[in-house]
């Protein structure tokens, strides 16, 4: 569960995982199969019409969902009473529903720029019959989000478990052979460096500088490379991406996906390609995007995307095929690191 702040206005967020009273069946479809996440949410979607009712908005993925709503920091505390109305009829639902929120999963977060975070005095909310405390920071799907969306939290984590991994794998690396090596190193550091990595674009260099330590650390160690000797070569021979790179790589991807219609509905809907007419006003014969400047949300996909997409040469950007385009990215990033 969470609250958060961005720019002039605040966000109260419910945010917590359904969990069921009495084993809910799905046909004959054993528990763990692809279809039980799918047949979940199909179970569970009208909890979305329920939160409509009471102006909030909603995402849901499996069983983790959020719920939450825009205020200005003068009107937290009625924003606050509408998401426990909210929550009110969402648990009726549920208890009709033979499922419950799990107590141990609730979350309150607020978002937002520091000097609004300075005045709110909210440190508790109330949800049903109990209250849950304010957080510095919460993880949803894996990334962690703090209050000031300064993805410090979430660098931290990263590092954390990349480090552990990388003792973990050191013993080992003698008794495997190199294909094996890159490949444990790969699924173990590099996966994580990847997961999610386009909202860091826009993130401070210090804060990059950490994640590059840790490849450049999985780098040494696959190759046996000394701590005195340069590193960009050595990435270079591997073929890996500066971990900035591999943000640009991932953006870019997503746009081009979008712009071709192979993307979810939500990602090609927020990325726009520019009409005719201001084509010709750039690289004719090139897709080029319409870009959404916004001053608070420059890490979202349709504000970051377009402005990565227009900075590609043309050539690329008219690239046939997303195993053409995705080749040649790379390459072009390589060249101008």
């Amino acid at each position: 569960m969470g609250s958060f702040v961005t720019g002039r206005s605040q966000q109260v967020l419910y945010k917590g995982c359904l969990s069921a009273v009495q084993p809910v069946q799905y046909g004959r479809v054993p528990q763990g199969r692809v279809l039980g996440p799918i047949l979940f949410v199909l179970y569970t979607a009208e909890i979305s019409r329920v939160v409509a009712q009471h102006g909030l908005k909603f995402h849901q993925y499996a069983d983790d969902c959020q719920i939450y709503v825009a205020t200005s920091v003068s009107e937290v505390h009625s924003a606050i009473d509408q998401l426990s109305r909210c929550l009110h009829d969402v648990d009726v639902w549920m208890s009709a529903s033979r499922l419950r929120l799990n107590a141990s999963k609730r979350q309150v977060l607020w978002l937002g720029f520091r000097h609004n975070i300075d005045r709110l005095t909210v440190h508790e909310v109330p949800v049903l019959s109990s209250t849950v405390g304010v957080v510095g920071s919460a993880r949803d799907l894996g990334v962690v989000i703090d209050s000031r969306l300064s993805m410090t939290d979430h660098m931290a984590s990263v590092c954390r478990s990349a480090y552990c991994h990388l003792r973990q794998i050191r013993p080992t690396l003698q008794s495997l052979s190199r294909d094996a090596a890159k490949t444990l190193v790969q699924a173990f550091i590099s996966s994580r460096l990847d997961y999610c990595n386009s909202v860091l674009y826009g993130v401070t260099d210090n804060l990059f500088q950490r994640l590059q330590s840790i490849q450049s650390a999985a780098a040494r160690l696959f190759t046996r490379t000394g701590r005195r000797e340069h590193i960009s070569p050595v990435l270079q021979e591997l073929h890996w991406l500066p971990v900035r790179r591999r943000v640009d790589f991932k953006l870019a991807t997503l746009m081009f996906k979008s712009l071709c219609g192979c993307a979810p509905s939500y990602l090609s809907d927020a990325c726009k390609s520019a009409p005719d007419a201001s084509r010709r006003l750039r690289s004719y014969g090139a897709i080029t995007c319409v870009i959404r400047w916004s001053r608070t949300l420059v890490w979202a996909v349709d504000v970051t995307g377009p402005q990565l997409w227009d900075k590609l040469p043309a050539s690329l950007r008219s690239s046939d095929s997303l195993c053409q385009f995705r080749k040649q990215s790379k390459t072009f990033l390589f060249v101008n690191d």
